[in-house]
C-alpha cells in the first residue's frame, strides 16, 4: 500500500516544544498510551487530533534490508512498557505512554513518548534489528519529546540483542545503550473504569474540554454500563455481543454544569439508545456509532 497522508520517516524535530501545532494523524485504534498521565498532558496541548492510519501498517518494507522476522518469540505479542532508557552513559526514566507491541509478523506499534509509531523488526534468534520508524507528529511537553528523540535514534541507528527475565526485557546493542522493558497485562472489557480522552466525527477527534470528567464501566453480571458523562452521572442497560455494545436508554442525573461540559455530554448521549462498535487495543478502547462517531478512552490505574 502507498503512503498514507500525513506519515513520514522519523526524523527528530530539533525545536519541538510544547508551544506546537502541529496535529497528530492517528488510526481508528484507540492512541494506545496505556496509562493516561501523559495524555492528560497532550490534552492542555492539543485541541484537534486528526485520525489518519501510520503508513507502515499496510507497507512491505522489511527492517535492515532484511526479511521481516515471523512466528513466536519471547518478545513478540506482548505490551512491553518502557521503563528507562539508557544512552552515552545516561539513564532516563520513561514517560508513562512508552511502549511498544512487536507482532509474530514482525511488525511494531507503539509509543514513543509522545507520539505513536509503527516499524518493522528482523528477528533473528535475540537479535532484534528495527527498520524505518513511521510516527505521528503531535507536539507535547518538553521531556516527553526530548525522551521521544532519544530513543527513536536508539531504534534506528543499533542492533539489539533482547534477554527475557520473567516480566521484563533488555533490549541492548552492541555499543552498550539499553532500554528496559516491562510486560504490561490487558485491561478486561468488564470490570475496568474507562476514562474518556476524546470525541471524534469521522477523520477527526476532539480531546475533552478542561475540567470534563467523563468515563464509564461494564458490569457483566448486572448488563449494566455505569458512570459519568461530563457533569452527570449514567447507569444503561448494556449487551455485549460479537464486537458490538447495544446501549439502552440512558438513566442521569439532572445537575448543570458549564456549557462546554453540557455539549459534552449531550455527544455522549449520542451513543445510547443504539448499537456501537467496540475495539480493544490493551489497555484502551474505541467505540464508534453507525453514524461515524467515535469515543476513544483509556483504562483507569
Amino acid at each position: 500500500m502507498g503512503s498514507t497522508a500525513g506519515s513520514t520517516r522519523w526524523a527528530p524535530p530539533a525545536d519541538l516544544t510544547a508551544d506546537s501545532t502541529r496535529t497528530a494523524p492517528e488510526g481508528n485504534r484507540p492512541p494506545h498510551p496505556s496509562r493516561h498521565t501523559v495524555m492528560d498532558k497532550q490534552r492542555l496541548t492539543l485541541s484537534v487530533l486528526t485520525l489518519l492510519p501510520l503508513a507502515v501498517a499496510c507497507g512491505t518494507e522489511t527492517a535492515g534490508g532484511g526479511s521481516v522476522g515471523s512466528g513466536s518469540s519471547p518478545v513478540t505479542g506482548v505490551h512491553w512498557s518502557v521503563d528507562t532508557l539508557t544512552t552515552h552513559g545516561r539513564t532516563r526514566q520513561a514517560p508513562d505512554s512508552a511502549y511498544l507491541r512487536i507482532g509474530e509478523d514482525g511488525r511494531v506499534s507503539g509509543n514513543l513518548g509522545c507520539n505513536t509509531f509503527g516499524s518493522t523488526v528482523t528477528l533473528k534468534g535475540d537479535r532484534v534489528d528495527f527498520g524505518k520508524i513511521e510516527a505521528t507528529d503531535m507536539g507535547c511537553q518538553k521531556d516527553p519529546m526530548s525522551f521521544e528523540q532519544s530513543l527513536s535514534r536508539a531504534f534506528v541507528d543499533g542492533t539489539f540483542t533482547s534477554e527475557v527475565k520473567g516480566d521484563r526485557l533488555t533490549l541492548t546493542t552492541d555499543g552498550g545503550d539499553r532500554v528496559n522493558l516491562t510486560k504490561e497485562p490487558d485491561a478486561p472489557l468488564y470490570g475496568t473504569k474507562w476514562t474518556v480522552m476524546s470525541l471524534g466525527d469521522g477523520a477527526v477527534a476532539q480531546s475533552l474540554p478542561e475540567g470534563a470528567d467523563a468515563h464509564f464501566t461494564l458490569d457483566k453480571a448486572k448488563g449494566t454500563l455505569s458512570g459519568r458523562l461530563g457533569c452527570n452521572q449514567v447507569t444503561a442497560r448494556a449487551t455485549v455481543r460479537d464486537g458490538h455494545i447495544t446501549l439502552g436508554t440512558a438513566r442521569t442525573t439532572r445537575m448543570m454544569c458549564d456549557g462546554s461540559l453540557m455539549d459534552t455530554e449531550r455527544t455522549l448521549l449520542g451513543f445510547f439508545d443504539s448499537t456501537v462498535g467496540y475495539e480493544l487495543n490493551h489497555r484502551a478502547i474505541a467505540l464508534t456509532s453507525a453514524n461515524g462517531k467515535t469515543l476513544q478512552a483509556v483504562a483507569d490505574e
